[in-house]
């Protein structure tokens, strides 16, 4: 008789455990979503950080030249060709319609049967403020020559060719770094090249006016040089039969991207060296055109440019919006620990201990973006990490009331730290790495909980 109020004051103290329980995995993890919103702050200082990054190197690459495109010459022959058609004439009292040749002038193009480049980039780094952006200075040679103009192709008819408005153009996207006056060895002479360009499918470069071309029998080589600066990309056209074109560099980190990639390349810490082999079949423009009836259009240029990129060699900023995407990942982990601790060590932690925990993970952010903006992401990194783990450290020696458990703790979180600084490093293996990281984590706790009884938790 004696047993009954002893059961019947356990049913409520049961019912109150249970709810108990309940409720402090349900407050987990609304305070682990709640970290997302300071998480979401960081992240938009990230964004005006990177925003203010872009405008600095905006201002400098515009002051000193964007991306190159190197094109090549390209000869200009007007020609004056026949037709007839017919016109409207008073005879007498009638009016007749009578066949009337009438003519009208139009430019022919050609491009070079062979364009060979031979080129040395020389990079630096300008800064502004805190921000810096890379750019180079190019020394550029380039040599060819073109097969004689024929017009037999374009089945003209009647026509003259208008020999003495001959004119040679070379398409370049930005011209500030050339020193000096620039010069064009065609055949056997020097010409002066001048600003502007005359090609209505590009409109920046140079060109010259030849009113005493000579008619070439055979083949006429071609010889000029120029010193080219920008920034970003510096890529080439395939204007020739046959396109050479080989670029040596101290850059250690280019990026090579366009229509074609360098059948020859060598990248060592101390730069790179690459060169192209590529024909007229992988473009989609002719060697010879007439204005009238078939110019070439610029998306037909733009889709064949080939050539290089120069990189910064470390992106601090993608780093730190990657190493971002992990957070709430990290909250969890944390969590999921500090809850183990409460049921396999027998400890009682408030929600308010959980909240400071999270905080000083959200801190790791802060210090890892303000610190890779002056120091290397590396060093930034693990300044970072060990600020964060000191501070949790610290803290939960006293929480944990065990040195087993802090060391524990301290040992876990550098071993997180440390697998998000690898996944960080991979680019192709990051997504499989962190799976295999989660994988590996969820095994640990679920070893780790093997032998809890959870109805007697409750």
């Amino acid at each position: 008789m004696n047993e009954l109020p002893s059961l019947a004051e356990n049913r409520p103290k049961k019912f109150w455990q249970r709810f108990s329980l309940l409720g402090k995995i349900i407050g987990i993890v609304i305070l682990a979503l709640l970290q997302l919103i300071p998480l979401l702050f960081v992240e938009g200082l990230l964004q005006e950080r990177l925003g203010r990054r872009d405008q600095a190197t905006s201002d400098i690459t515009s002051s000193w030249g964007c991306n190159q495109q190197i094109v090549g010459p390209v000869l200009m022959v007007p020609y004056r060709y026949y037709y007839t058609e017919k016109k409207e004439v008073v005879v007498g009292n009638r009016t007749i319609w009578q066949d009337t040749e009438v003519n009208r002038q139009d430019i022919a193009y050609f491009l070079p049967s062979q364009l060979r480049i031979e080129g040395n980039a020389m990079p630096q780094q300008l800064h502004k403020g805190i921000y810096q952006a890379v750019v180079y200075n190019a020394d550029l040679e380039l040599t060819g020559e073109f097969a004689p103009p024929d017009f037999t192709p374009f089945k003209l008819g009647k026509f003259d060719i208008l020999w003495d408005k001959v004119s040679l153009g070379v398409p370049i996207q930005d011209l500030r770094g050339a020193p000096e006056a620039l010069k064009i060895h065609l055949g056997d002479d020097d010409l002066l090249l001048l600003p502007g360009s005359t090609l209505k499918f590009y409109p920046q470069g140079i060109h010259v006016d030849i009113p005493n071309f000579k008619v070439p029998k055979a083949p006429l080589p071609f010889h000029l040089h120029l010193t080219v600066r920008g920034s970003g990309d510096l890529q080439f056209a395939p204007l020739g039969m046959e396109n050479i074109v080989h670029l040596a560099s101290t850059w250690p980190d280019p990026g090579f991207r366009g229509a074609f990639l360098p059948t020859e390349r060598t990248v060592t810490p101390k730069g790179f060296d690459a060169t192209w082999r590529v024909s007229y079949y992988g473009r989609n423009f002719p060697q010879q055109w007439r204005d009238m009836e078939s110019p070439l259009k610029v998306e037909e240029l733009n889709s064949s440019y080939y050539g290089v990129g120069f990189l910064t060699l470390i992106d601090s900023y993608r780093n730190v919006e990657r190493s971002m995407k992990y957070g709430i990942l990290f909250i969890a982990l944390i969590f999921v620990a500090f809850f183990l601790f409460e049921i396999l060590a027998k400890l009682r932690l408030h929600l308010i201990q959980y909240g400071l925990v999270s905080a000083a993970l959200i801190l790791f952010y802060l210090a890892l973006l303000s610190l890779s903006e002056f120091i290397g992401f590396g060093f930034s990194y693990l300044i970072a990490a060990g600020t964060s783990t000191l501070l949790i450290t610290a803290y939960c020696s006293k929480v944990l009331h065990s040195g087993r458990l802090t060391v524990g703790l301290t040992t876990g979180l550098a071993a997180v730290y440390g697998a998000l600084y690898v996944i960080l490093q991979l680019e192709d293996y990051s997504l499989l790495v962190g799976t295999l990281v989660l994988i590996a984590a969820l095994a640990a706790v679920m070893y780790a909980t093997r032998n809890v009884n959870w109805y007697s938790n409750e």
